[in-house]
């Protein structure tokens, strides 16, 4: 769909990256596939590019990854780990889309998580990041799956932390159901939500706060905005700015989430490389020759929103039948501001 970058060996294998799905301080995620599979999607976690204070850190939870990819490569529903070196980490791409996408689950999902978990659970693995739904995921053919290991731990022992993983990543699935589906929480299944481990009662005490500074403040995880009325004010006062600016041909301005609020994505139609003098800044201005329209003129925000939102694997099928419209789209989302994919719970 997107434009290629620049093709890398690993040692004695080749990864070609298509699209770059998402960046943070310690990762860079890529799909694409080997150079002689074009047809066989990947996914490339690239540890190389990243900057030396992270970089140890990135190489760190590659590992974590690696290692549980290893004791869990038969077990349906989790990638199979490719190859893994100091450059980065390759494994299978798994069909399907993150749960807060879907926005709902059935039985069938939902028993086949908790079978999937009973099943990691069983190879010594705890996930330890199942909170995130955008780590859970619903396949075509209605099942789930895993993805994201970087924080899993491998045990060798059953002993008491193994307990706590195992406890924590069973209420985390709990907390999926509440969300998505609270009609299917049984009474036993409440009182475990409200039943935390003594280790996350601990985290949220003491270590949660700093992880919220480190994330929030120095890496600009969130911003400081607020929600509801005072959002479609400061939207409506963003779009009218920016339709006033000399240059500009039209606006689409989109809500999208962030840890710590909902920021402002501006997608500014213009010939120009640069605005000026905006007095009511969007948070992500991006300016492009073309804005994707319908057959009857009308702005495709649906389009503009999954671009905003970073869900750039839905544009694919979009795309695939119409040139034309991917001849629009595709310099978008390649040029697009936003390479998170972190969920406001």
């Amino acid at each position: 769909m997107c434009s290629r970058v620049n093709s890398f060996m690993t040692s004695r294998i080749e990864f070609v990256p298509v699209t770059l799905l998402k960046r943070d301080a310690f990762s860079e995620t890529q799909l694409g596939h080997y150079s002689g599979d074009p047809d066989t999607r990947l996914i490339r976690r690239r540890l190389d590019t990243l900057p030396l204070w992270s970089r140890w850190i990135g190489r760190y939870l590659a590992a974590r990854e690696a290692r549980a990819l290893e004791l869990l490569e038969d077990v349906r529903g989790v990638p199979r780990l490719i190859h893994s070196d100091r450059a980065g980490l390759v494994r299978s791409w798994i069909e399907g889309s993150p749960l807060h996408q879907v926005g709902e689950i059935d039985r069938r999902w939902a028993d086949d998580a908790h079978l999937l978990l009973r099943e990691i659970h069983r190879r010594g693995v705890t996930h330890n990041d199942l909170a995130k739904p955008q780590n859970w995921l619903v396949t075509p053919d209605g099942y789930a799956a895993l993805i994201d290991m970087q924080l899993a731990t491998v045990h060798r022992r059953r002993g008491l932390l193994f307990r706590i993983g195992k406890y924590e990543d069973l209420r985390h699935l709990l907390k999926q159901k509440r969300r998505y589906a609270p009609d299917m929480l049984t009474p036993t299944a409440r009182r475990l939500l409200e039943r935390r481990s003594w280790v996350s009662r601990l985290w949220w005490a003491t270590l949660k706060p700093v992880y919220n500074v480190v994330t929030r403040r120095l890496l600009n995880w969130s911003d400081s905005e607020g929600h509801g009325k005072s959002l479609e004010l400061r939207n409506e006062a963003v779009q009218e700015c920016l339709l006033g600016t000399p240059g500009v041909r039209d606006v689409a301005v989109l809500k999208y989430p962030r840890p710590g609020g909902t920021g402002l994505y501006a997608f500014v139609e213009s010939d120009d490389t640069e605005i000026r003098g905006v007095d009511a800044a969007p948070d992500l201005l991006q300016i492009v020759p073309k804005l994707p329209r319908s057959r009857e003129g009308r702005v495709r925000t649906d389009i503009l929103a999954l671009i905003a939102e970073n869900r750039i694997e839905e544009l694919e099928s979009l795309m695939k039948d119409d040139p034309d419209f991917a001849a629009i789209v595709a310099p978008i989302a390649n040029g697009r501001l936003n390479l998170t994919d972190r969920y406001i719970g």
